[in-house]
């Protein structure tokens, strides 16, 4: 009797044979994969049958973890926050007056007056704490945390560097102005001291910090200007953060400061 073929139908070449896989090879290979999922779900059941005596403990301590410190900070973190942001008050106060004491009449007095509010900001008055009691007293405080940074400041400027360094190295922040200013009075603490390697890596930690108009080319200048007067001057980098001013901060050159850059590039450029 003849075979007919139906329209469309394609003859199957031997590889196309050889490829196909019997309906009950793929039934086979199914049921395997269904079969070791059922072995490994037992398996994950016993374990966890086996160990939930630690599961359970594990939880506990955790919850135990989390419950302590919302009471931590509900009953004991929040209120010290408050006690030592009025304690810190007159200290700040100190410090502003001496921050805004004018020195243009007098400057002999003016320092004078300057020096003793900053002393008194640091080591406190009329019966309230100063920053170095509000640091030991109040640890882990946003208000102990400035209360680093003021101290660091105030004793940059009464010339007590090393104590300067190691308060401002206690202060941190992420804000782009006074983290960056943090990290430029270091620089400008070590280049007192004559460590000049120091003062430029801290600069540059300045400038890297944020980038912005107010910090940003300040600190730019005093690495370059660092740079250039070290002891084996790195005239190549000093020129590349002058010309990097030059370039982005062109409006800083009209500031005291910036008037004086085109004299450093090109100290920088004759050094090179």
């Amino acid at each position: 009797m003849a075979t007919y073929k139906k329209r469309g139908y394609k003859v199957k070449t031997k590889a196309e044979k050889e490829k196909e896989v019997p309906a009950e090879e793929i039934e086979s290979t199914t049921a395997e994969v269904f079969n070791t999922l059922d072995e490994t779900a037992s398996k994950t059941e016993e374990w966890v049958a086996r160990n939930q005596k630690f599961i359970f403990i594990g939880i506990g301590a955790i919850a135990v973890v989390l419950l302590g410190y919302l009471i931590y900070a509900k009953i004991f973190a929040a209120p010290k926050e408050v006690e030592a942001s009025n304690e810190v008050f007159q200290a700040n106060t100190y410090f502003n007056q001496a921050v805004n004491t004018d020195l243009s009449q007098d400057v002999v007095a003016g320092l004078a007056t300057r020096d003793s509010l900053l002393t008194l900001a640091l080591e406190g008055g009329e019966g309230k704490y100063g920053y170095l009691k509000i640091i030991s007293e109040y640890g882990g405080t946003s208000a102990a945390n400035l209360a680093n940074y003021n101290a660091g400041i105030a004793y940059l400027n009464l010339n007590k560097y090393e104590e300067a360094i190691k308060h401002l190295q206690e202060f941190s922040s992420d804000d782009v102005i006074i983290g960056a200013k943090a990290k430029g009075a270091i620089g400008d603490a070590f280049v007192q001291l004559g460590q000049m390697d120091t003062a430029l890596e801290y600069y540059e930690k300045a400038f890297q910090h944020s980038t912005n108009d107010a910090t940003t080319p300040i600190y730019l200048l005093k690495a370059g200007i660092t740079a250039l007067n070290m002891e084996n001057p790195k005239a190549g980098k000093a020129l590349e953060y002058f010309k990097r001013i030059e370039d982005e901060y062109a409006s800083f050159k009209t500031t005291a400061d910036g008037k004086l850059l085109d004299v450093y590039i090109g100290k920088a450029e004759a050094l090179k």
